[in-house]
């Protein structure tokens, strides 16, 4: 009797302590990946799930401390921003909420607000509580930019010391004086460089702003960087740049469909405030590992000339992918090797045929000391769901936007359908 009160005592004693241990350090135990990772490749041990399968044309995405998550849709009549909630704890978003009637790509979560953007416009809504929607009233952050067409997008990000940073791409190609026609020449200097191609910097707490009265130009010569990041381990502002297009289309009598494939290069870029990357005079060359003049302005392929001491990139890509979002990994449930390392999500490029397109995954590029401390390598694969994708246009999903959840899970949002994956770890 007295061994089966004993055995009955510490019985009590576990099933005590088992209910009072959190299920992991960082919150309730991560939930099993669906059975086909929800359609994409994976390294092994990872997972994925699909967290919901159609919102509409998804852009940039965030995730609050909370585990809630939102996602910013490029056209207003999707609801401009969709907040989802995974109630249970299974991975799957049982709420949907929708606030905000403007489109745009930008989104971010900065000392209790919800900062978006339209492409001309940067808002903010408050958090108050924890409900899924913040006050929906939105305060005006920033305006003023020019209206364009053509890289209209504005993306943002934070350094934790006050400061916002906008990116205001160039309103075209190559700062042609006929756009996109053969043989035109460039505009010298290029009009565009004046209050667009670069990053701007403005205060993040301060309503009513004004690109020109309230900015500061922080970075120029940058043709789009839709992916933009601070990185706190480095201290440091990073953006991938949209090289430029169609070197054999304009200029076939000095570059192959070959050449024009793969350059110029998607430009991974550490930016310091005042830093010039040359746009549009000077595009980087993965292949010689410098940038050269752009034909527009008398270059061959091979000329440096006034492109000669321009900063290089930190790391050149094959050209034309689109590098739409980049995120710097801090969390602890991934393996130490991504710790601070760094997440691409590439959309996809549309003009190196007769070539195949190429991109439509996300790739990990480990990080020391602010700098690649090895190969790129693609991480998440089979977006599009196609053996070759000949018109981007044909894939089923096209990776978009990236975000940390507070567990260490990565998610990912989808321009195509609007699907949304959170990508797990659980070794075998």
């Amino acid at each position: 009797m007295k061994n089966l009160f004993t055995f009955f005592g510490l019985f009590l004693l576990v099933v005590l302590f088992t209910s009072c241990q959190p299920e992991t350090e960082s919150g309730p135990s991560i939930p099993p990946a669906d059975a086909d990772n929800a359609g994409i490749e994976l390294p092994e041990g990872f997972g994925a799930i699909a967290v919901v399968d159609s919102l509409g044309r998804g852009r940039h995405i965030a995730v609050r401390d909370n585990g809630d998550i939102y996602v910013k849709m490029r056209r207003g009549d999707d609801g401009g921003i969709v907040a989802l909630r995974d109630a249970d704890g299974d991975g799957k978003a049982e709420q949907k909420e929708v606030f905000g009637d403007f489109g745009g790509t930008g989104i971010h979560i900065h000392n209790g607000y919800l900062y978006a953007t339209s492409d001309t416009v940067v808002y903010r809504f408050k958090f108050e509580g924890d409900g899924l929607l913040p006050n929906t009233t939105p305060e005006v952050m920033v305006t003023g930019f020019i209206n364009q067409r053509s890289h209209a997008g504005k993306t943002i990000a934070f350094d934790g010391a006050g400061n916002m940073y906008v990116n205001i791409g160039a309103p075209s190609n190559a700062c042609m004086t006929e756009a996109r026609t053969a043989f035109s020449s460039g505009m010298d200097p290029c009009p565009h460089r004046d209050r667009q191609a670069g990053i701007w910097k403005f205060s993040d707490s301060k309503p009513g702003q004004t690109q020109e009265a309230d900015g500061s130009r922080y970075a120029s010569g940058i043709r789009n960087a839709v992916a933009l990041e601070w990185n706190n381990s480095a201290n440091s502002l990073y953006a991938l740049q949209h090289g430029r297009d169609q070197l054999s289309g304009l200029w076939g009598d000095m570059f192959t469909d070959e050449q024009n494939a793969i350059l110029p290069s998607e430009e991974f870029l550490q930016i310091d405030e005042g830093d010039d990357f040359g746009w549009p005079y000077c595009y980087f060359d993965q292949l010689q590992g410098k940038k050269v003049l752009a034909p527009e302005y008398g270059g061959d392929g091979q000329k440096q000339e006034r492109c000669e001491g321009i900063k290089p990139p930190i790391l050149g890509f094959p050209g034309h992918m689109a590098p739409n979002d980049l995120l710097f990994y801090t969390g602890d449930q991934f393996p130490e090797a991504y710790r601070n390392g760094a997440f691409i999500a590439f959309h996809g490029s549309w003009n190196r045929a007769p070539l195949p397109q190429e991109g439509f995954f996300v790739v990990f590029v480990p990080m020391q000391d602010g700098k690649p401390s090895g190969d790129w390598e693609i991480f998440a694969n089979n977006f599009s769901q196609l053996e070759e994708v000949k018109n981007p246009g044909d894939a089923v999903y096209r990776p978009m936007g990236l975000a940390q959840g507070p567990d260490g899970s990565l998610y990912v949002s989808d321009s195509q359908k609007g699907k949304v994956w959170r990508i797990v770890y659980k070794p075998v």
